[in-house]
């Protein structure tokens, strides 16, 4: 809040707030501030004192003005194009950016700095709706101290502290972990699983691996925001997939296939985030069979596997990891500081992949490996993750029927941890009151490889249960509405 009585006068406060904001990315180059009517209505203060403060911007650099159309924060990101794919020629030679209807927004590039830390900054003591990650008091366990103790206590601890570990990873994991995908259906050996620091890091290395600067990624739109901008600043060119109930749209895949020959196609089969959305049978097959048709692989991001349905549908599944990568964690259910995630991978690909690991990390820390791998073989694991989706279909309850007395709806039905919610207006413009107000939010643009302004949000269920956030929300969302 501004103070009349600060040492700073009001121009100075207004302006030191966004020059923060910019400067920590939580506006992103290209962002428009508000107008000087509204932020002048929105902070309480007379015209001339907002205009005041963008006149500072301007002269640290930090703004542009644009005649008729306002500020915006300076973008020094070069802009590059995508051939459109509509499969004209002309379009194509000359490497314009055309958008037909339904494949818009192949040519904004993401800057990767601008999503994580707006995602991670951290805002204050308040439940934060936009953080991807359950709150810390829902993952505090006890045996997970217990198996580190476990391991450290080993006669055996000194010597392998001594020497890198396994550069697939430790063997107890890769084990244990083939045993729980077999349980899934997925038959891969553990010859065939190679440890990551995360699942993220498990996706670069099948990017830096399977990818060359240049090359074109099939990515679902809505999507994970980070992954839009891991990929853009690897120097991928990002072909969005529109995203539906039943999964990718296959229409566009194959157009893209037709003309951009894509080399991969990345995508969150069960519980999409943001929409909560998972794979059908039908279209998994459908997927497959133009992955096999055009030859390019599909990663299969199971991030949220630990919380997902039974029997759900998986493409690794059903392709037995041919033209097929698995991906995922223990970051989301267990422990994010842990950093520990995996793939499995035909075999052929195996060597390959593991070159690349052992380009960038060596090796994975075995002692959180072998923890974890007991913490899965004594069941405790299981026990703890079926306690966590007790709690959050309890939390989920809650949260949609207060969005729903707060004048939201949902674009996609609840499920998961992340609801895709229908607020009516910019949530960009609505992001940056909201952050006023201490609460974090993840507006829609986010999740697209364009950055175009929506009215959605994704909100995370375990952190939207707190009435009075959801009573901030609707007044702000009043205001912009006036």
């Amino acid at each position: 809040m501004l103070m009349r009585s600060a040492a700073q006068s009001l121009t100075e406060q207004l302006a030191e707030r966004f020059a923060a904001r910019i400067r920590d990315r939580l506006l992103a180059p290209g962002s428009r501030l508000p107008s000087v009517r509204q932020c002048a209505t929105q902070h309480q203060l007379s015209p001339s004192t907002v205009v005041a403060a963008y006149d500072q911007l301007l002269a640290q650099g930090l703004i542009e003005a644009r005649p008729q159309r306002g500020f915006f924060v300076r973008d020094w990101t070069p802009k590059s194009a995508l051939p459109s794919a509509d499969g004209s020629p002309s379009a194509i030679e000359a490497g314009v950016s055309r958008r037909p209807a339904g494949l818009e927004g192949l040519a904004a590039p993401i800057k990767a700095t601008a999503l994580i830390r707006g995602m991670f900054h951290p805002t204050g003591s308040k439940p934060q709706p936009g953080m991807g990650v359950f709150p810390p008091d829902w993952l505090a366990t006890n045996f997970m101290t217990a198996a580190v103790r476990k391991v450290t206590s080993s006669a055996a601890l000194q010597e392998s502290s001594l020497k890198y570990g396994e550069p697939l990873g430790d063997s107890d994991l890769r084990r244990v972990l083939s045993a729980r995908l077999m349980g899934l259906g997925l038959p891969a050996a553990p010859g065939q699983i190679i440890t990551t620091v995360g699942a993220t890091h498990a996706l670069d290395i099948v990017s830096r691996t399977l990818l060359k600067a240049g090359d074109c990624v099939m990515v679902e739109e809505p999507g994970w925001a980070v992954e839009f901008a891991r990929l853009d600043a690897l120097g991928m060119r990002i072909l969005p997939v529109p995203r539906g109930p039943a999964g990718p749209d296959i229409e566009v895949m194959a157009r893209y296939c037709e003309v951009h020959a894509p080399k991969l196609f990345v995508s969150v089969s069960v519980l999409h985030n943001p929409t909560g959305h998972s794979l059908t049978p039908g279209s998994a097959h459908r997927v497959l069979q133009l992955a096999g048709q055009f030859g390019f692989h599909v990663v299969e991001d199971d991030t949220y596997s630990h919380i997902a349905p039974e029997h759900a549908t998986r493409m690794s599944v059903l392709d037995g990891l041919q033209r097929t990568i698995y991906v995922s964690g223990f970051a989301k259910i267990l422990a994010p500081n842990w950093r520990i995630g995996f793939l499995a991978a035909p075999p052929d690909l195996v060597e390959r992949l593991l070159d690349t690991k052992l380009l960038a990390t060596l090796t994975t820390p075995s002692l959180l490996e072998k923890a974890l791998a007991h913490c899965i073989e004594q069941g405790q694991l299981r026990r703890h993750a079926e306690r966590i989706r007790t709690r959050l279909d309890a939390a989920r309850s809650r949260s949609v029927k207060l969005a729903l007395q707060a004048g939201c709806t949902f674009a996609a039905e609840p499920a998961g941890l992340f609801g895709w919610v229908e607020t009516g207006v910019d949530t960009d413009q609505l992001a940056q009151r909201m952050l006023d107000e201490g609460y974090l939010l993840a507006p829609g643009a986010l999740f697209h490889a364009a950055r175009a302004p929506t009215t959605l949000m994704r909100i995370n269920f375990a952190t939207t249960q707190d009435a009075a956030f959801w009573a901030v929300l609707t007044k702000q969302i009043a205001a912009m509405s006036r």
